[in-house]
């Protein structure tokens, strides 16, 4: 009898933790959806806002910038309150607060409090992203994680996706507004789906938050990012040499606190998790305003209207959709040093190709290149971030994941940072007209040029890596 009921109670917790897992998988995959959706709609849209609100290229770029800066501000405090508090209630609140803030952006009537709503809409993002991979990480064991973490990316690559399609067809027949209002009820279904999920995971229960070191972090990134942006003024360079001396006191602050916001040791000790992070940070400063050059450049240059725009860039991201899967199910038994590598050389020889853009280049190519472009990048994505979750501690897990989307929207604001530097030296402060498109072909190929550089650097850090120490 004691046999049967030991089978009974296992069988019971065998059925709950699957209905945990699968509830956990649709939750965190539908919410990770909304922003990469909102991102890359965004882009498409970006000549109609600068139409309605007659802006300059410098504060047009603000619009998708605001977003990643805030985003990059709370990721690190917000993952530390989640391992602390629990982090299935800082996703739930952080979907709600990106639900709100995109029902205002688009109610916005200029472009102030437009900018103004996105960074209300990082700070959902941040809540959110800074959770999911640590609750997938934290649901699904070892020889799980990496099918899971391949299916939450697969989410990201379709809203990436569908993002320009969906955006150009809604911005083309309904207005800008439009790609903002839409998210309104998908949050809401995501908000009462999550309802459903029990239980919760916490990995810091008791540790106090440090609220000083989260401010030194959040000034610090501000100076950095802000002051990247400005360049080459003065007040840029000052920016940036306060937000390095900032990071650097953060750290020293962190090494001696005893509940720090960072546990700066983890970067110390593990040497997969170091490079790992800084190959994630050198990739995306490489790949993200790839799709706002390509949105630019394509409905200027090439005179495509949104809709037909937004076609061209989805071929990328529906690739990554569709292959993250099994990429992520790859990472499971392959090294991941190995498959990221991989990815790597292919993204680098596909921004390469960009670099030969101009206004008679075939769309058929471009469109081919954008498909090499999103297997490279279904190969680099999920294994890499495979590697970053599985070769630390649970306890951990939270600072990991936001450690994982920080790398990426760091790596996001330098990316854009170097687009709007470079539209500053050529263009100024002047809109994208007739006249301005030959300074804006030299800025987008130098762009280019520099994007291809940091990924072949990459590849050799990528490399440097050792195999993964596997925790549970």
């Amino acid at each position: 009898n004691q046999v049967n009921l030991l089978k009974i109670l296992m069988e019971e917790k065998i059925i709950k933790d699957t209905k945990t897992k699968r509830y956990a998988l649709i939750v965190t995959t539908l919410a990770s959806f909304l922003p990469p959706f909102m991102g890359s709609a965004v882009n498409i849209a970006l000549p109609s806002i600068s139409k309605e609100f007659l802006i300059n290229a410098i504060l047009l770029g603000w619009i998708p910038t605001s977003y990643i800066l805030a985003t990059v501000i709370f990721l690190i405090p917000l993952g530390r309150i989640a391992d602390i508090f629990g982090r299935k209630k800082v996703f739930k609140y952080g979907v709600l607060i990106y639900t709100i803030s995109s029902l205002l952006c688009g109610l916005s009537t200029s472009v102030i409090p437009l900018i103004i709503f996105r960074i209300f809409q990082g700070l959902g993002s941040a809540m959110t992203f800074g959770s999911v991979v640590a609750i997938l990480t934290s649901v699904f064991p070892l020889g799980e994680r990496g099918k899971a973490l391949g299916i939450y990316l697969s989410s990201v690559y379709l809203g990436l996706s569908l993002g320009p399609f969906l955006g150009g067809i809604l911005t083309h027949h309904f207005g800008w507004r439009s790609i903002f209002l839409i998210n309104v009820p998908l949050g809401l279904i995501v908000i009462a789906l999550g309802l459903r999920l029990k239980g919760e995971w916490v990995g810091a229960k008791g540790e106090k938050f440090d609220l000083i070191g989260s401010i030194i972090l959040s000034v610090a990134l501000i100076s950095v990012m802000y002051g990247v942006s400005t360049l080459p003024s003065l007040n840029g360079v000052y920016l940036i040499i306060l937000g390095i001396i900032g990071i650097f006191l953060f750290v020293v602050i962190e090494s001696k606190v005893k509940s720090p916001v960072f546990n700066i040791k983890i970067f110390k000790s593990n040497k997969m998790f170091t490079l790992s992070s800084v190959v994630s940070l050198i990739n995306y400063s490489a790949t993200f305003a790839v799709a706002f050059l390509l949105s630019l450049y394509l409905q200027y240059i090439k005179g495509l209207t949104p809709q037909n725009a937004g076609l061209i860039i989805a071929s990328q991201p529906i690739i990554m959709s569709i292959s993250s899967p099994f990429t992520g199910r790859i990472s499971d038994k392959v090294e991941p040093k190995i498959v990221v590598t991989i990815g790597m050389i292919i993204i680098t020889l596909s921004l390469f190709f960009f670099t030969f853009l101009n206004k008679g280049t075939r769309l058929s190519l471009i469109i081919f290149d954008f498909i090499f472009f999103g297997i490279g990048f279904s190969l680099f994505a999920s294994p890499n971030t495979n590697a970053i979750m599985s070769s630390v501690e649970k306890r951990f897990y939270g600072i990991a994941s936001a450690t994982v989307a920080i790398m990426r929207m760091i790596g996001q604001m330098l990316s854009m940072g170097i687009a709007m530097f470079l539209f500053t030296i050529y263009m100024g402060k002047a809109r994208i007209t007739p006249d301005q498109f030959p300074n804006f072909l030299k800025s987008m190929k130098i762009a280019f040029i520099i994007f291809t550089f940091l990924c072949l650097v990459d590849i050799f850090i990528s490399l440097a890596r050792g195999g993964v120490k596997k925790q549970e």
